[in-house]
């Protein structure tokens, strides 16, 4: 196959990253995107093997073709993105159209691909994404609509939503920006029913991507019930609070997630007989059922990261410590404020020096306190209480036993 000097020029310039080359050839020698060099590898794919995301979104702006190629093994852009590790790359070229369930020569998707290398985020961006004209068609009103079931100015923060890759039930929340609160409702609907055209596409049915949307309702649902009449609070700082209290906290966790579950209305799915009979088995491990529910929908990791989560939300790699204790770890000052009811009772025992510092705040992030944060009637309550609230108890009613009994026929013991 014989390539132009220029094509040879184009291939040499990507493997240094000299993008202002590039940027030039194409402009100047009105240049075809879509070349082949001698292994049948495309400009596009070449860029996304180096991790390149400005090269690969001047290549894509120029006409680049995000799914054609000619590679002896049949990778595509998106597979070659996967092997690099950059979402970023990813993210762009799946925004650009890559198809997400192209497989290679030995029948490996993207996504497989970046499992086996052990780039397991990028199995979650690629498992997580859909294309937000999936959203828009709600902003427009069909059939005898007058109103469209989804204001247009939600759209763009309701794609973001959706495609989240941490699916902790407070990353989910502290995800809703405040436009999407001031609409829940509507919100949660649209959400309803994206997770039901998910699972009805026909040949391209996305059982997992349904399930995650049912999940992200059921979530909006439950902050919702967080309201308290006509009175103005921060829906989702209680729903956080509802989390993370002591004892009780870990079970209504648990108890949700099983409620999400049995509410799934998909019940002949591998997702829903695999997550029944996952949830049947009696562990006690703290966070047994949002592991599950986690490998479900992101996928198993053959081996543990050597990562150190926030404590709060999830968050993998997170940077920030508590000050005082220095064990402690956070992802923002948002989440360890969020965590601070919890961590004012053991900051000053958990630290290597159990010496509290007077007038000063433990929980302040990379060495910098605040001042001490006064003790409301509300943390007197949480304190004083035993029991759980309302809902908690709604919820502990309802066993993954009954679960597994409603659907015995469906899942093989």
């Amino acid at each position: 196959m014989s390539i132009p000097m220029e094509g040879n020029e184009i291939f040499d310039f990507i493997s240094k990253n000299d993008i202002d080359n590039v940027q030039k050839l194409l402009s100047e020698h009105k240049l075809r995107v879509d070349l082949y060099d001698e292994h049948g590898m495309t400009p596009l794919q070449h860029a996304a093997y180096k991790g390149n995301k400005q090269i690969c979104q001047l290549l894509l702006d120029h006409g680049a073709d995000v799914n054609s190629g000619r590679h002896e093994h049949g990778y595509s852009a998106l597979h070659f993105a996967a092997l690099s590790g950059k979402d970023d790359v990813c993210a762009c070229l799946l925004s650009a159209g890559a198809k997400s369930y192209a497989t290679n020569s030995v029948g490996r998707t993207a996504s497989q691909m970046a499992a086996f290398v052990g780039n397991h985020k990028l199995v979650a961006v690629i498992n997580n994404y859909i294309a937000k004209s999936e959203v828009d068609y709600y902003i427009v009103p069909r059939g005898l609509e007058t109103t469209p079931k989804l204001d247009p100015i939600l759209a763009e923060p309701l794609h973001t939503f959706i495609m989240q890759v941490n699916i902790h039930p407070v990353r989910v929340a502290l995800n809703l920006l405040p436009s999407l609160i001031s609409h829940l409702p509507s919100v949660r609907k649209v959400v309803s029913l994206l997770s039901e055209k998910q699972m009805k596409a026909g040949p391209e049915t996305n059982e997992i991507m349904s399930f995650k949307l049912h999940y992200l309702s059921f979530i909006i649902g439950e902050v919702q019930k967080c309201k308290q009449g006509d009175k103005s609070c921060d829906l989702v700082e209680l729903f956080v609070r509802k989390i993370h209290r002591p004892i009780h906290g870990e079970k209504y966790v648990a108890m949700f997630i099983r409620d999400c579950v049995r509410e799934f209305p998909y019940r002949e799915c591998m997702i829903f007989k695999q997550m029944v009979s996952s949830l049947a088995r009696s562990d006690p491990t703290p966070g047994f059922a949002l592991s599950v529910l986690t490998s479900a929908i992101n996928g198993h990791r053959g081996f543990a990261d050597d990562t150190t989560p926030c404590v709060t939300c999830g968050e993998e790699n997170a940077t920030k410590k508590c000050a005082k204790c220095k064990t402690t770890r956070y992802c923002d000052r948002e989440c360890q404020r969020l965590h601070w009811f919890i961590h004012k009772k053991e900051c000053a025992r958990s630290g290597p020096s159990a010496q509290p510092d007077d007038g000063k705040l433990g929980n302040a992030v990379n060495g910098t306190a605040g001042e001490e944060k006064p003790v409301t009637k509300e943390d007197k309550r949480e304190e004083k209480e035993d029991g759980v609230k309302p809902e908690s108890k709604k919820i502990e009613g309802s066993s993954i036993e009954k679960i597994s009994e409603q659907v015995s026929n469906l899942v093989c013991t």
